[in-house]
């Protein structure tokens, strides 16, 4: 199976007729909030989350038995300038780590029953210093955007894409700076946990990289600031997307990712919602640009897709509420 686009101008008109929700699914999933045993608005945004997630299913009255965890890996140019307190090397012995099943994702994955993929994509062979030169070519980010759009399980019933890289917040700084304007410094946090020091090297190469790479077009941000673990998340979102599949975001990271398509198209980011608010300090600002608000908050900044598969205990609470409770009439129970 191959994607259905080989150029950033196809994945551009692609972004353009993804659908919208199902809007009968909508109203008769409303219909049916209102009438189930319990006060009106007495589960708050379980209620909404519920309603949304029917809209995006079809379905009423629907089941969330099979969500799916995919994390991307990618390596970066930018690391060897010292952005990170670990060396790249790191993000080649995670991914073993993944794969033997001895990560914090691969625990949350399996305690709310999703199923877990692992992608690799190119480690050996890092993404270009970005202020140097763009990060990517156009063929390097189509392929990237290619692979998170294959990865996607079309019979999952909702998707967390997490990453790792080592030195991956220093693109999504700069990605997100490219979007939606500000200084380097107010997109620009410790990562992994960077000293003062750090932080104004990561500082100053976001800004290297935004004056290399000058360019504001959504997707060209993208090739040009991003790595290839951050366009497979942005692939597999919008994949998501056109299989009416809802997705949880995860942290600063992922939520670069689906800025960039949110810039693209109007609307590209209706079927996903927020997991959390990271403790990396630009996530929550990022989140507010997108009009996302987070399900948690746990101080967590680990990525991995971590916070997101913890929001899926939420969401399935939330649509076995709505599908399992039952309504005042076949309870018996007077709603006057």
């Amino acid at each position: 199976m191959t994607a259905p686009f080989s150029s950033l101008s196809e994945f551009r008109a692609l972004l353009q007729a993804l659908p919208a929700t199902d809007a009968a699914a909508v109203a008769a999933a409303q219909a049916r909030n209102g009438q189930l045993t319990k006060p009106p608005g007495a589960l708050g945004r379980l209620e909404d989350l519920a309603i949304w997630y029917a809209g995006w299913r079809g379905d009423a009255r629907p089941r969330l038995e099979h969500p799916q965890v995919i994390v991307f890996a990618g390596n970066h140019g930018v690391a060897a300038r010292g952005v990170s307190a670990f060396p790249a090397e790191v993000t080649v012995q995670m991914v073993a780590n993944f794969r033997a099943g001895g990560a914090a994702i691969n625990q949350l994955a399996k305690a709310f029953g999703a199923t877990m993929d692992v992608l690799a994509l190119e480690l050996d062979r890092p993404t270009a210093d970005f202020t140097q030169t763009a990060a990517m070519t156009e063929a390097e980010v189509i392929s990237a955007l290619a692979a998170g759009w294959l990865a996607v399980d079309a019979a999952a019933d909702l998707l967390v894409v997490g990453e790792m890289g080592i030195g991956n917040t220093t693109p999504a700084a700069a990605i997100a700076c490219a979007l939606f304007g500000g200084t380097p410094g107010e997109w620009t946090g410790r990562g992994t946990g960077v000293d003062d020091k750090g932080l104004s090297v990561k500082t100053q190469v976001v800004a290297e990289g935004l004056a290399t790479n000058p360019g504001r077009e959504p997707l060209e941000v993208l090739r040009c600031l991003g790595g290839r673990e951050i366009a497979a998340m942005a692939g597999a979102i919008a994949r998501a997307h056109h299989a009416r599949i809802p997705v949880i975001l995860d942290g600063f990271i992922c939520t670069a990712a689906a800025a960039v398509l949110a810039q693209a198209a109007e609307g590209a980011l209706d079927h996903c919602i927020a997991g959390h608010a990271s403790a990396e300090a630009a996530h929550r600002a990022l989140l507010s640009k997108l009009g996302k608000q987070p399900l948690l908050e746990l101080g967590l900044r680990l990525g991995e897709g971590s916070g997101a598969a913890l929001a899926i205990g939420v969401l399935k609470g939330a649509v076995a509420c709505h599908s399992g409770m039952a309504t005042f009439a076949e309870a018996g129970v007077s709603d006057a």
